[in-house]
């Protein structure tokens, strides 16, 4: 072989060489830049990951906040819901109080079931000699008007005469005087109120009706589906 030839063999050899380590050494270089990279962007998610999660752990304490403060000011409206309606209720108690009063005053229109009791002198007995026996007398109107009241009555007419708060009763030979006003027998009382518990009340055994027999008294009761009395004007 001669120089020349071996002189350009080695040539081809550095030259592969060459080839060789360039390639292996722009490789490595292209490897170590996609690390580089790779760590740059694994960096870069991370403090993007972390940023997020604080975020999400800010909006949580203050979803709690709010929260709280939303459980604080439901209890706050709630107490103040219930006050109202403690006080609606007082107003209420109050107005139906009131309603009550005027209906026993005679100052409203009343209308409402009850009952109507009629009480007539008795039957003339010529071998009695006091007619007083057997003529209804104001306190016989009382026992009737007291059980009544007793038993709820909200409003009471005597002959269609409304009774008031300070109305007076008083006999007057074979007539009773209602507030001035003069009515012959038979006397009807009329009552607005439960009348099932009225009339139950007036037939107790021993009770009024019983009594106002004894004392030779003619009783009649009677209920009624609606009675209305009028207010008493001035009173």
């Amino acid at each position: 072989m001669t120089r020349k030839q071996k002189v350009k063999g080695r040539q081809v050899i550095f030259s592969l060489v060459f080839l060789v380590l360039g390639f292996i050494l722009a490789f490595s270089f292209r490897l170590t830049n996609n690390e580089n990279e790779a760590a740059d962007i694994s960096t870069k998610q991370w403090e993007r990951d972390l940023n997020l999660r604080n975020q999400i752990v800010e909006m949580e304490e203050k979803n709690r906040s709010l929260q709280r403060e939303l459980n604080a000011n439901q209890d706050t409206i709630q107490g103040i819901e219930k006050g109202f309606a403690e006080e609606e209720q007082i107003y209420f108690n109050m107005a139906e109080d009131a309603e009550k009063y005027r209906m026993f005053l005679g100052k409203v229109k009343v209308k409402g079931q009850g009952v109507e009791v009629k009480l007539s002198d008795g039957n003339y007995d010529p071998n009695e000699e006091n007619i007083n026996n057997y003529i209804v007398h104001e306190h016989h109107v009382f026992r009737v008007i007291n059980e009544l009241y007793i038993s709820g009555a909200s409003a009471i007419s005597i002959n269609g005469q409304r009774l008031k708060a300070n109305s007076y009763i008083l006999c007057n030979g074979p007539v009773i005087e209602v507030d001035g006003y003069q009515h012959p027998a038979p006397f009807v009382i009329t009552a607005i109120g439960d009348a099932d518990v009225m009339a139950s009340a007036l037939n107790l055994t021993g009770g009024v009706k019983d009594r106002l027999v004894n004392d030779n008294i003619l009783f009649s009761l009677e209920t009624k589906q609606e009675i209305i009395m009028e207010p008493i004007y001035g009173s």
